[in-house]
């Protein structure tokens, strides 16, 4: 089942199963204030996708700069299409700064994008975040953390927590006072109490 996106109204729902796990989740609420999520709804898949490649490992203005001379090419246009990806030729890409590793994604997501690996907005919508999970993450480049952001802030998916996160791990670590963070499994199995909220949880463990 999908479940419904998050509304400003829906985090007070949020909030009230959150508190009512147990006091450290009450007091940490209580202290943070309003949960203030904001999602880009309106970014298609293959755009998410394309910047998060961007992003891999890099300092999040060298990121902004190189998809800036990417749009750049393209003055007309909010971003470039997959075929119009697919049409720059390595040096060009080389020169907006995505490296050999990088453009060889970028090429697999767009090459995805037309075989309908990667759905449509629309499309992905009606699929499960498990199966766009499994889609996803066959591609290169693409792990899974990448496509919980994806269902995170642009498919507004409320029940995602992303364990492997760090800032998941060490905000609990926080959270709880313990002297090691949870590994990713026995934070997934902590966060089954948070369903169906586990974005808004996500949300309030990143700024612990």
């Amino acid at each position: 089942m999908i479940l419904a996106d998050l509304s400003p109204a829906g985090y007070d729902d949020a909030v009230a199963h959150l508190s009512a796990t147990d006091p450290d989740w009450a007091r940490h609420i209580q202290a943070i204030g309003p949960c203030l999520h904001r999602a880009t709804p309106g970014r298609e898949p293959f755009e998410a996708l394309v910047r998060a490649i961007a992003y891999q490992q890099l300092h999040a203005r060298a990121a902004e700069a190189i998809l800036g001379r990417l749009l750049a090419l393209f003055p007309d246009q909010a971003f470039p299409s997959p075929e119009q990806l697919l049409m720059l030729s390595p040096e060009v890409l080389r020169g907006c700064g995505f490296s050999a590793s990088k453009q060889a994604s970028l090429r697999g997501i767009a090459l995805a994008r037309l075989d309908g690996v990667v759905p449509s907005r629309a499309e992905a919508l009606a699929l499960a975040d498990q199966v766009l999970i499994e889609r996803l993450v066959a591609l290169r480049g693409v792990g899974r953390w990448t496509v919980e952001m994806l269902l995170i802030y642009c498919l507004e998916r409320s029940d995602i927590l992303p364990v492997d996160d760090f800032g998941v791990r060490e905000g609990y670590r926080r959270l709880k006072g313990l002297d090691t963070a949870p590994t990713p499994a026995r934070m997934r199995a902590l966060g089954a109490a948070w369903s169906p909220y586990r974005t808004v949880a996500a949300w309030y463990l990143w700024r612990a």
